[in-house]
């Protein structure tokens, strides 16, 4: 899509939306934008600093922002529980954006010992996603946004070293973690349309 800028999102009043990563980048610029069209906004980080940051930002920019910090490390997926719990407890949740993740770290690993890029940029997402399904299917329409990458055009999930005990490429890593990324948004809308579930899985790549 081209020419589309803030000024076509329509107004999301009534409508609450989870980003995660929102503290920097893309997410941080997709929370800045639907809190302005009137959305409750949940910023869901790993750095409650960075987290609260974020929101002062916003808000300096649009003073009725209704906004929240929401804590999630995706690398623990202990964490990721905690998290889904809280937001369940909100009186809806009409989007989930899956956007935070990692890129070429050196070789480390999650709570619970997954590669750390595997772990943060697809099995956390995963884990909360399907916490979170129960709340998303009450709104009626709801969405899961799953943000990739062209990268995942060079991935090639690793079915016999899926936890990087035999080898690891930082770069590869990060592409096959881009396509499990992709594989898991299309069986997820495949199966959420099979059982008749209102809620629609989209990818958005870049």
């Amino acid at each position: 899509m081209t020419g589309f800028t803030t000024n076509d999102v329509p107004d999301q009043t009534g409508r609450c939306v989870i980003v995660t990563g929102a503290n920097t980048g893309i997410g941080f610029e997709v929370a800045r934008a639907l809190a302005a069209k009137g959305a409750r906004v949940l910023l869901a980080c790993r750095d409650r600093a960075k987290g609260e940051a974020a929101i002062q930002r916003i808000v300096t920019e649009n003073a009725g922002a209704d906004l929240a910090f929401l804590p999630l490390d995706l690398a623990d997926l202990g964490s990721v529980r905690e998290a889904a719990a809280i937001a369940s407890a909100e009186p809806r949740i009409d989007v989930l954006l899956n956007n935070a993740g990692v890129m070429y770290p050196p070789l480390l690993r999650t709570r619970q010992g997954f590669e750390l890029q595997f772990g943060v940029n697809h099995l956390g997402p995963f884990a909360f996603t399907a916490l979170m399904l129960p709340k998303l299917a009450e709104a009626g329409g709801a969405r899961v946004v799953v943000t990739s990458s062209l990268a995942h055009t060079q991935g090639n999930i690793p079915w016999d070293d899926l936890n990087a005990e035999k080898r690891y490429r930082r770069t590869q890593r990060y592409s096959d973690s881009k396509l499990a990324n992709m594989l898991f948004v299309y069986e997820l809308d495949r199966r959420l349309r099979g059982a008749g579930v209102p809620v629609s899985a989209i990818r958005a790549s870049a």
